[in-house]
């Protein structure tokens, strides 16, 4: 997705938007702080901004990608295309900043121009400068909705359609090049009718007076919805499948429309300001000219305060609420604001102040841990068991069985680098717990004879069906930790992935309790316990899960396996788990 500035970027990220977000307005220092948390991707048009991105990356322990913006002609953003491999060969060397993408900017796509010729071959001769210097960017784009249309063979990797993604045309010349449909419409009701004499002064310094009797509707809209004052008098509305004039100044809150000519109009009917209605249609194109704008401009400001309602298949699907997009408060006083509204409404709730904290406190600490961290999610959680017999030797005496797992579930990758651990007792296993690198935590016991890192062996790790090989193996003062990782790693940050993991390692006999806990959010879980190896008699399966439907499907087949299942549509909490 791609967003003017960080702000942009940050309201879609608080409306849960995990999608990759590029802010394609040259991002500033001042916004660094706000990319790094939001996890945006910058636009670099200079070296000293990359630089203190690079610093506050490695202060945060973080890598972030970016898009480089190149001048080809536009005369605005981007680094001067003489200056632009210098640029990119300074940024390839800073170790936390990942060069994503390369773009530039068309100065009129719109029309077709030798310009556009001239911009294209310039960015194609870049690219062939950064690829004889065994410079590889991913994605390449300069292509804008007057390009799609005019140039279909000037194509990179990727595209930003602006405009037509709206259903509108960027010029007249673009008009026969392929079919849009207007997807926007601004819409309102009637809040007022009144009849009025001839010669009667309407609005602000009666800029419009009636000359005969003439029925006026009262609509809720003005310039303070982006509805500008220029429309006065000249504006025109849909009403019962039919035009309006607007007459009157247009002012901050309300505009009047003549309904003389529909005199079936009632209170609390539609009023259609851009869109279609019956057999009528009003344009952005056709405000723009009455504006003497561009129907860039207008779809910008219609609507600044009005709730926006989403349409799937005709039905409205959601509502973004007044204001929401322009407005995100102090983040420190917002968390502290939401988080005293949520405990009071489980102080209410629960009818008892004492209760409704111990609720919050419980809740918050379970999902977030005792700081603010990150809430990480994990679906389709698969988590296969087998428990055999240890094969005869001196060296085990019988006192163990050999365990082998393997667990795979889909996440959103933080890190190009993590942990397997393996802890001896459980003040080691609870430190493994705290470090967010940690994927998965064994505690094999410190039993007679056990060596965490002899009896703990990490044989498999995927991602996404890529093998990840093991960078190190140490013991430290929390166990035994096994570290992983791979340069492709780095293309895949913040996206989801699906990572796989295979143990081999045993268990004290002496024990004859196996947990599987859960220790974060979950949608969807299946634990299968296989132990027919074992020679085990009675096993007994005791699950507890917290969530909305949290009830699992239990089957089992004595002597041989039990197996748990927790829907793919359902979430699970953590501390929830089987023994």
């Amino acid at each position: 997705l791609g967003v003017a500035n960080a702000d942009e970027g940050i309201q879609l990220r608080v409306s849960g938007i995990e999608a990759p977000i590029v802010i394609l307005g040259p991002s500033t220092a001042a916004e660094i702080e706000e990319i790094i948390k939001y996890n945006l991707t910058a636009s670099v048009s200079e070296i000293s901004f990359a630089r203190q991105l690079q610093k506050a990356l490695q202060q945060a322990g973080r890598k972030l990608p970016v898009h480089i913006e190149v001048d080809t002609g536009m005369g605005r953003g981007g680094t001067m295309r003489g200056e632009a491999l210098k640029l990119v060969t300074d940024i390839s060397k800073l170790s936390n900043i990942i060069i994503e993408g390369i773009f530039s900017h068309y100065a009129a796509s719109e029309v077709i121009v030798p310009g556009n010729h001239r911009q294209w071959q310039s960015f194609l001769d870049l690219l062939g400068e950064l690829l004889s210097a065994e410079i590889e960017i991913p994605i390449c784009h300069m292509d804008n909705s007057g390009a799609i249309l005019n140039y279909p063979t000037f194509k990179l990797n990727m595209v930003r359609p602006g405009l037509m993604a709206y259903g509108i045309y960027p010029s007249e010349q673009t008009q026969s090049k392929a079919t849009v449909l207007p997807i926007m419409s601004f819409k309102t009701t009637i809040i007022l009718l009144k009849d009025f004499p001839a010669n009667y002064g309407i609005g602000y310094n009666s800029t419009f007076v009636t000359k005969k009797p003439t029925r006026v509707a009262t609509i809720p809209v003005g310039y303070g919805d982006g509805y500008g004052v220029i429309l006065s008098n000249q504006g025109e509305a849909l009403i019962r499948g039919r035009r309006a004039p607007i007459i009157g100044r247009i002012s901050m809150d309300m505009s009047t429309v003549d309904v003389t000519h529909i005199p079936e109009c009632e209170l609390g009917d539609e009023v259609v300001l851009l869109g279609a209605q019956g057999n009528e249609r009003i344009t952005a194109d056709e405000i723009a000219k009455k504006a003497r704008t561009i129907s860039y401009e207008v779809l910008c400001a219609l609507g600044k305060r009005a709730p926006r309602v989403f349409l799937q298949q005709g039905k409205a699907n959601a509502v973004s609420p007044r204001l929401r997009r322009i407005f995100v408060p102090d983040e420190e006083k917002s968390i502290s604001r939401i988080d005293n509204i949520i405990r009071h409404c489980l102080q209410t709730r629960a009818r008892n102040e004492e209760l409704g904290n111990a609720i919050y406190y419980e809740m918050f600490e379970t999902l977030f841990g005792k700081e603010d961290r990150q809430l990480e999610l994990r679906s389709a959680f698969h988590y296969d068991i087998h428990i055999a017999q240890m094969p005869k030797s001196k060296n085990n005496g019988q006192s163990y069985f050999r365990v082998n797992t393997r667990i795979s579930y889909k996440k959103m990758l933080k890190n190009d680098v993590f942990m397997i651990g393996c802890a001896a007792d459980n003040k080691q296993l609870a430190a493994l717990f705290e470090d967010p690198l940690c994927e998965y935590r064994w505690l094999l016991g410190a039993a007679k004879g056990a060596d965490i890192a002899r009896d703990f062996s990490v044989e498999n790790v995927r991602v996404d069906n890529r093998k990840i090989p093991i960078a190190e193996a140490k013991k430290t003062a929390r166990g035994y930790e096994v570290w992983c990782g791979a340069d492709f790693l780095k293309e895949k940050l913040n996206t989801e992935v699906k990572i796989e993991i295979e143990i081999a390692t045993k268990q004290a006999k002496e024990n004859k309790i196996f947990p599987a806990y859960l220790v974060y959010p979950t949608r969807g879980v299946e634990i299968n316990f296989d132990y027919q190896k074992a020679k085990l008699k009675n096993v007994r399966e005791e699950g507890f899960f917290a969530g909305r439907h949290p009830e699992p499907v239990v089957t089992s087949g004595k002597g041989k396996f039990v197996k748990v299942k927790v829907s793919e549509r359902e979430w699970i909490f953590p501390t929830s788990g089987v023994i």
